[in-house]
């Protein structure tokens, strides 16, 4: 298949995270045929029971190109329109995968091995592959992660600092609410204070930024609620830790603030000659911890429209990815 057929093959498989078995099969089949006609070999990496990330090699690798299986809901598949691939996963990251393979198929065809590719499950949630593939370390130098840049290589990404938030109330009928305490009270209270922290800034990334992406509690517009909870994302851009007092300062005894998930901000190798960026969002890559080698960000596509119903990616895009990895990995094999 062409870089384009790929791309749409992939997205017309639904794989949202947790469930990326049948992508992973469809990989593993394709990569497989490409392997024997090329003298490389495919494996299943086992991350949990049911899920497993998807690695070909070629010689011993110096360069590994990896990206992510899975993508957030809700699916929808592939059409094409107006030189443009639409489709849940189109530009992150299944144009990216596509790209990674062809420009595999383009190094072998030119003789360049000592290469690899990784594709992981889990990113989009708790980088459950990434984690589970740095334990199992190739000896590659370099790492080119894929994620929407523009076909820019990024400087610098941002982290992310995850909590949940609980508070906790006394139920009684809302006529009476001086015999009841609402969690929900608490929680608004709390969040509040937590919008009012002054976050941190970077010259390179920018300032860090809050989001509150869920609130819930009570059980009718008539009780007192005795419970409520709320799940916040900060993006960071330094040290986590004055960010983590700041907050637990601002909350207080109003309610229960447990972290989730830390990511820290990161910058990347770059390479002369290359467009360059700076991207907002966070990628499995510190969650290899350098074990597959130093890292690189680049893909086709736009984050703006990733996670979108107006997800898509330009088909002259991935097919300047293609040219843009064998590049890449050339240069970088050669320094």
């Amino acid at each position: 298949m062409n870089v384009v057929e790929l791309t749409r093959s992939l997205v017309d498989i639904e794989s949202i995270s947790g469930n990326e078995a049948e992508v992973g099969r469809f990989l593993h089949a394709y990569l497989s045929k490409l392997a024997t006609n090329t003298g490389g070999s495919v494996e299943r990496m086992e991350v949990e029971p049911g899920r497993y990330n998807v690695l070909a090699t070629w010689g011993q690798p110096t360069v590994t190109l990896s990206t992510h299986m899975d993508t957030v809901p809700p699916f929808f598949g592939s059409r094409e329109d107006a030189g443009q691939v639409w489709g849940r996963g189109s530009c992150d990251a299944k144009g990216i995968i596509a790209a990674m393979i062809g420009a595999a198929e383009k190094l072998l065809n030119s003789g360049t091995w000592d290469i690899a590719l990784l594709f992981v499950v889990g990113e989009e949630r708790n980088s459950a592959g990434a984690i589970a593939a740095s334990k199992s370390p190739r000896g590659s130098r370099f790492l080119i992660n894929g994620e929407p840049t523009e076909n820019k290589l990024a400087l610098a990404s941002k982290g992310a600092l995850r909590f949940e938030l609980s508070a906790r109330g006394r139920l009684a009928h809302s006529a009476y609410p001086e015999l009841g305490e609402s969690a929900i009270e608490k929680l608004l209270d709390a969040l509040e204070a937590i919008r009012c922290v002054r976050l941190p800034e970077s010259p390179v990334l920018g300032p860090s930024t809050l989001n509150i992406g869920t609130v819930s509690g009570g059980v009718a517009p008539n009780v007192i609620a005795d419970s409520a909870s709320a799940e916040i994302l900060l993006r960071l851009v330094g040290d986590p830790g004055p960010v983590r007092e700041a907050l637990e300062a601002a909350v207080g005894d109003r309610a229960e603030l447990k972290e989730v998930l830390c990511i820290p901000a990161i910058e990347f190798q770059s390479v002369d000659g290359f467009a360059t960026t700076v991207v907002s969002y966070t990628t499995d890559v510190p969650m290899f911890g350098g074990a597959w080698g130093k890292p690189l960000l680049l893909g086709p596509g736009s984050i703006h429209v990733a996670h979108t119903s107006e997800e898509r990616v330009a088909e002259k895009d991935l097919r300047q990815a293609v040219d843009l990895y064998a590049d890449v990995v050339r240069r970088l094999q050669s320094s």
